[in-house]
């Protein structure tokens, strides 16, 4: 990069917040995806909205690509700079700006940690309860811009469903405030829930407002588990019938239980099969029903075992095991690829042998755990990246799980995004009108393709499978 340049952006954010070193330059060359690396021009870390409308409009004029990167957790490939240009950090921007007990919002800065954002609000008797399993290290901006979900997305939902109000840089350098604390507001085309999981494709999100509500008075966790995949996928399905929405529904697989046995030692059975975290909160009584009834629901659909926590630090030691899910199995082989096929509900049972076939017929090693009352999966497989043939095999079957889970209803990602990983697959759900109409926002919005480049949006479209007789 011209020092020229360089030197404007140091007049913005000053020389102490620009990092051009090789070694620096390496740390933001990649993200959690593996198999993705591209080393950055410069990293910038602005401290407000006005040094960012700056930055871009020193990139708009130069046409220099801009990744905007929380923590890096991104498991798409979503923050790796692989157009080279500016990655913007945002970790001087992690200020919480202000809790509203009246309008129940808190507005803050899209550094902020998530799980400090909600430890803070729980401290003033309110909730937040979008959790990604990262969420002691991603940050707010980065679950916006990925739509992230986690373990209370089934009850509660996820990101989306908290934004109030952005504050928006966008491409050409202008300053965009959207929504607000009010209930109600159809002015307009929902910019929002456009930039909602846009990736950082459309412009860079420079505050938010979120919607809090009433913490819970009390939450109670149930663990029961399966000598078949099938009954714990039947009884995902049976405990939603029976109109029971938990907070928490997950589910681990036999590989998923050791691995995370190994790392933290809290007394998982290695020879289950399966096992489900229910969890449920609001008032007393109504959770001691609906936790009876699950655990009675899984008992008659095949249940080994299923008991009721016996304390809140047990069942915080569950919960975080199965946080820890990815950790775990990581540490099995060199490169770990963790992939989210969503199905419907009904179709769990479905995709999880199919997963397990899937495995075997290709030859790899795959762990399966997620969110199970939401239909979320997160087929994880275990690799090592310099065994080219061993990851022709992955690529293959990772081709046929996206494959079998959009024959099932499902899509290519519930909540990871699609990044640069998983964008030669997104024709296969959206279809080629589908991916015109995207290319026309974005071409209208970033004319000159400087918001992310890369992602979302394929050079080529995977060849779809065609698969006879499951074969």
């Amino acid at each position: 990069m011209e020092s020229e340049i360089k030197n404007s952006f140091k007049s913005v954010v000053g020389a102490e917040y620009v990092k051009d070193s090789k070694a620096q330059l390496f740390a933001y060359s990649y993200d959690a995806t593996a198999n993705f690396q591209a080393l950055p021009d410069l990293v910038l870390s602005p401290k407000n909205t006005e040094e960012v409308q700056e930055i871009v409009k020193i990139c708009d004029k130069e046409q220099i690509p801009i990744v905007p990167r929380g923590s890096g957790t991104n498991l798409a490939a979503g923050t790796v700079p692989t157009k080279g240009g500016i990655v913007l950090l945002f970790n001087n921007m992690n200020k919480i700006l202000e809790l509203d007990k009246e309008n129940l919002t808190v507005t803050v800065q899209p550094g902020v940690i998530t799980q400090d954002l909600s430890i803070y609000v729980e401290q003033n008797g309110l909730f937040y309860p979008p959790d990604p399993s990262s969420m002691k290290i991603s940050t707010i901006g980065g679950n916006v811009s990925e739509n992230s979900g986690g373990l209370r997305g089934l009850k509660y939902g996820v990101t989306k469903d908290y934004v109030k109000a952005l504050t928006l840089v966008t491409p050409d350098g202008g300053i965009v405030k959207l929504g607000g604390k009010l209930a109600k507001d159809v002015a307009g085309y929902d910019l929002m829930s456009l930039l909602i999981g846009g990736e950082g494709t459309l412009g860079i999100i420079t505050e938010i407002t979120l919607k809090l509500i009433p913490l819970p008075a009390v939450k109670k966790t149930g663990i029961a588990y399966f000598n078949s995949l099938e009954d714990a996928a039947k009884t995902v399905s049976a405990i939603i019938s029976n109109r029971i929405i938990p907070v928490t529904l997950e589910f681990m697989d036999k590989g998923t239980i050791g691995a995370v046995e190994d790392f933290m030692k809290i007394g998982l059975p290695r020879e289950a099969e399966a096992m489900l975290l229910m969890e449920q909160d609001g008032n007393k009584e109504q959770v001691d029903e609906d936790i009876r009834q699950m655990i009675a629901i899984a008992e008659e659909m095949g249940a080994t075992s299923a008991i009721l926590a016996a304390s809140e630090k047990e069942a915080a030691s569950l919960k975080a095991g199965r946080r820890v899910a990815l950790s775990a199995l990581s540490r099995k082989r060199p490169t770990t690829i963790l992939e989210d096929a969503t199905v419907p509900r009904s179709e769990i049972a479905k995709m999880v042998r199919a997963i397990q076939d899937i495995a075997l017929k290709y030859d790899v090693e795959i762990s399966t755990f997620g969110h199970a009352g939401d239909g979320n999966l997160h087929p994880t497989c275990l690799t090592d990246i310099r065994d080219r043939e061993e990851m022709d095999r992955v690529e293959r079957a990772l081709d046929e799980i996206f494959h079998i889970a959009i024959e099932l209803g499902g899509t290519i990602t519930g909540e990871h995004g699609v990044g640069e990983m998983k964008a030669p697959y997104l024709e296969w759900k959206l279809g080629a009108s589908g991916m015109n109409l995207m290319r026309s926002i974005k071409q209208s919005i970033d004319p000159k393709n400087i918001m992310n480049p890369g992602k979302i949006f394929a050079k080529e479209t995977k060849k779809r499978l065609v698969i006879h007789n499951g074969q």
